[in-house]
């Protein structure tokens, strides 16, 4: 049933789509109706599905390395106490400088190929992953690191084995909003400079005006940017099994 949800819902929307498009006679060139899209997609498949590679290829390293680097950082901070006053005005520049302003600069330095793209998905992963990875460490529940305390244990021993376990909740929060903000880094960057990708041939089609193929392009990423979302979500929950999901209704 949970994976019939959002297909349903999905292909509710569709139908939504296509009513307005044929009540209101638009033209094609502004707003195509689904199955004009679903067509120029299954014919142009494997031109699609090329550039779909790419950006999911940007998209997947950007998430590991915004994961890797947010999730370091905030381990940092909540064990050196003295690296706070370092690492927290780095996460404040990170978000007080908007990220699709550095997208040029990135592609001046990196140039036209994947690295800038996973240079700008990392950029705007790496905030809430560390924001809340951070915020799970340090609101441990304070009893039980008395308690360790108590039996002498090191305070490596009470990050590795009482706060990061407390804090995975929030961090898989963090996880999951960064999943869904992942594809925007890729696709910006693909938008300032690339030759390749999902957002590349949007802009490609668009000047073209070819507007179905542009849609198609979006069907397939946001059908994309949903599956990595539902994967990670998954794994989540499997990881962190012992957290159960609480029904606010169940309580009454």
């Amino acid at each position: 049933m949970n994976v019939l949800r959002p297909i349903i819902v999905f292909a509710g929307l569709l139908a939504v789509w296509q009513v307005f498009v044929s009540a209101s006679e638009i033209a094609p060139f502004i707003l195509p109706g689904p199955i004009a899209v679903m067509s120029v997609a299954v014919e142009r498949v494997d031109i699609i599905a090329g550039h779909a590679l790419v950006t999911l290829t940007e998209i997947l390293l950007g998430l590991l390395f915004g994961t890797l680097l947010g999730g370091t950082s905030a381990l940092v901070m909540a064990y050196f106490r003295g690296a706070r006053a370092w690492v927290l005005p780095v996460l404040v520049v990170s978000q007080a400088v908007p990220v699709f302003a550095l997208a040029p600069v990135l592609v001046l330095w990196f140039g036209y190929g994947v690295t800038p793209k996973v240079a700008m998905a990392t950029l705007i992963i790496y905030f809430p992953v560390t924001a809340a990875f951070y915020d799970g460490l340090r609101r441990t529940e304070p009893g039980w690191i008395d308690l360790a305390r108590t039996l002498d244990a090191p305070r490596a021993a009470i990050l590795r084995q009482v706060r990061i376990p407390a804090a995975m909740p929030a961090f898989a929060s963090g996880l999951r909003v960064a999943a869904a903000v992942a594809p925007i880094g890729a696709v910006v960057g693909e938008w300032v400079g690339s030759s390749a990708g999902l957002g590349y041939y949007m802009l490609l089609m668009n000047g073209r005006v070819q507007t179905d193929a542009m849609f198609a392009a979006l069907l397939v990423l946001a059908l994309m940017a949903i599956a990595i979302y539902y994967l990670v979500d998954s794994v989540l929950r499997r990881t962190i099994a012992w957290q159960a999901d609480i029904d606010p209704a169940s309580k009454h």
